[in-house]
């Protein structure tokens, strides 16, 4: 695993600022109040990101006797309150208890570890046994869950909109995913580098999601956040590699914004350059070169974007054309030019209209 220029971590939430931003607009208060206090809460956490990153955070080792290729897990209760991490209520190897959430947390951090370690021969997060640490219950009726270049953490739901951010299996796998990026290429959290970061979470939650069930590219629905939704939302999940744009289209959360071409990429000062918008074109670009090749996706699709992510030429500022670049010579170094691989990968990333150099 090669890291590119250090590690600055960065705040990175499942659920974009567009969304929460529309409910908080929303005239019933039930709806309103926890999208406003989740987005203080971000704003706080990411306020505190930064703050951390300038004085330096503290540096998490394996703990000693640890096993080499064996996750080490601690989940947390913050108990509704939001000092972190919170209370431990299960550390590896614990039996499970009667809370589903815990449990979740205990299983997902897991299979992230499983998919990285036996697809890719990555040890953790980081590549060296990076403990896993999650925090679930947190704050009151937060929407939204969250790496904060340390840990990850989930909250409730409001159970209106949206429902236990430990439900869905992507939803755990798309935050440590960030923590890959954060060990390895480092992108940028803005612009199009920031869309490549948050798509590469979507990529191996997707993966992983796919790995948990044994599902083949065929098989799988693609969506990122199945089953968040609660039921009053008109929706299927936060976002969808096979149709973005379709995802959601509901009187109180507006209409899925995402792109799955150029044509209609978005250009916006909000998200961060909407980083979870347009990530919504590297997405699809994924997919079709996923589905082309058939088989597993985390495989042949997956080994190709994990060259890339962890290869050491992504530069952190990388904008589409040279990650879809990036790609193309990967799959040229690794199955031949001219392979399936090497066309599945060329193809795709035409058909979404980012040219290759």
């Amino acid at each position: 695993m090669t890291t590119n220029g250090g590690h600055e971590p960065v705040f990175c939430t499942v659920v974009p600022p567009h969304v929460l931003d529309k409910l908080a607009q929303a005239e019933d208060p039930v709806l309103a109040g926890p999208a406003r206090r989740t987005l203080q809460r971000d704003a706080y956490e990411r306020t505190h990101r930064r703050l951390t990153t300038v004085l330096g955070a503290p540096s998490v080792a394996p703990p000693v006797g640890a096993e080499p290729g064996r996750p080490r897990r601690t989940i947390h209760d913050a108990r509704h309150g939001t000092d972190l991490p919170g209370h431990k209520v299960r550390g590896e190897g614990e039996e499970p208890g009667k809370d589903a959430t815990v449990n979740r947390a205990y299983a997902g951090l897991g299979a992230t570890f499983e998919l990285f370690l036996t697809a890719y021969a990555c040890n953790s997060i980081d590549g060296n046994g990076l403990p896993l640490t999650a925090t679930v219950h947190y704050s009151k009726d937060y929407n939204n869950a969250f790496w904060n270049g340390e840990q990850m953490v989930f909250g409730d739901g409001d159970g209106e909109i949206f429902l236990d951010f430990t439900i869905p299996i992507d939803v755990i796998g798309h935050e440590l995913a960030h923590g890959v990026t954060q060990y390895t290429a480092n992108l940028t959290y803005f612009g199009q580098p920031g869309a490549l970061n948050e798509s590469m979470s979507d990529v191996f939650g997707a993966l992983i999601k796919q790995y948990t069930l044994g599902q083949t590219a065929a098989e799988a629905d693609w969506l990122i956040g199945a089953g968040l939704l609660a039921p009053r939302v008109t929706g299927k999940a936060l976002r969808s590699m096979k149709e973005p744009g379709t995802a959601y289209d509901d009187d109180v959360l507006g209409k899925d914004p995402q792109p799955a071409t150029m044509d209609d990429y978005v250009r916006t000062g909000r998200d961060n350059g909407g980083v979870h918008i347009n990530s919504g074109i590297p997405n699809h670009a994924f997919y079709l070169a996923a589905t082309a090749l058939g088989g597993h996706a985390w495989e042949r699709a997956g080994q190709i974007w994990y060259d890339v992510l962890t290869g050491g030429e992504l530069k952190s500022q990388a904008l589409f054309v040279d990650f879809a670049t990036l790609t193309v010579a990967a799959a040229r170094a690794r199955y031949g030019d001219g392979s399936e691989e090497f066309q599945a990968v060329s193809k795709a990333w035409e058909q979404v209209g980012v040219r290759t150099l």
